[in-house]
């Protein structure tokens, strides 16, 4: 027969079991995360809750509607539910474009396996930089169109996002080599919409370290979501 003892540790154990999982949920969400977290960039407003308390509304992407290489329609709201990375380029630029594109094409070739990333060029040349010009640079820097998209639309909406979506400089230049200046910056966006870091998109070992770093965060964010992180959900245009 079984000891009293054997019966303790017995039901000890179950007990540790039961009680193990919710302990962590609990932990997790109320308190402090051990690990690195990624900023939330931009301008940020306290906005009353129902509760009668406040909420910290953080800047996200407003809702864009452009066309992508196959003449398909992409919008903000598609890409919720999403981590995207975005950069801002045109076709004829005689200067750092192919250098991001290389490093671009290095990120889906290292991360091919997320099927929820993606990746987002848009050009900053919209009138020359038509569907069928976009589907050939596609193809010329080699890029897997199922999760890399390169977008054209209304010059004057690009340049808004661009600016105040993006936090990204855009725009014509006579005196810029091919005519436009555009960011060099890769801006990592999250599945809200919140912006989570700037990364200079002609620097491998930026792409290879410190954005690659970030990605694994933001997954990682998934795991073990942070505190409060129902207020940062994105209302999607109707």
């Amino acid at each position: 027969m079984p000891s009293p003892s054997s019966k303790y540790t017995k039901v000890l154990a179950l007990v540790v079991i039961l009680l193990l999982p919710a302990s962590f949920y609990l932990m997790m969400q109320s308190g402090e995360h051990h690990y690195t977290k990624l900023p939330l960039i931009g301008p940020k407003a306290a906005v009353q809750n129902n509760e009668g308390g406040y909420d910290t509304i953080y800047h996200q992407i407003p809702y864009f509607e452009f066309t992508n290489q196959d003449g398909e329609t992409v919008t903000r709201d598609d890409l919720l539910g999403k981590i995207y990375i975005t950069d801002f380029f045109f076709a004829t630029c005689p200067t750092i474009c192919p250098r991001m594109a290389g490093n671009m094409k290095y990120l889906q070739d290292k991360f091919k396996d997320k099927k929820d990333l993606r990746f987002i060029s848009i050009t900053v040349n919209p009138e020359h930089d038509n569907v069928e010009v976009l589907k050939e640079y596609a193809d010329m820097v080699h890029a897997d169109t199922e999760s890399w998209s390169f977008l054209t639309g209304d010059k004057d909406k690009i340049y808004d996002l661009a600016l105040k979506g993006f936090f990204a400089s855009v725009g014509e230049d006579e005196v810029a080599p091919g005519g436009f200046l555009h960011t060099q910056y890769f801006v990592l966006v999250d599945k809200k919409g919140h912006i989570r870091g700037l990364f200079d998109g002609t620097v491998y070992s930026e792409m290879k370290k410190d954005l690659t770093d970030a990605l694994d965060i933001l997954y990682r964010e998934e795991v073990v979501p942070l505190k409060g992180d129902d207020k940062y959900k994105v209302e999607q245009r109707k």
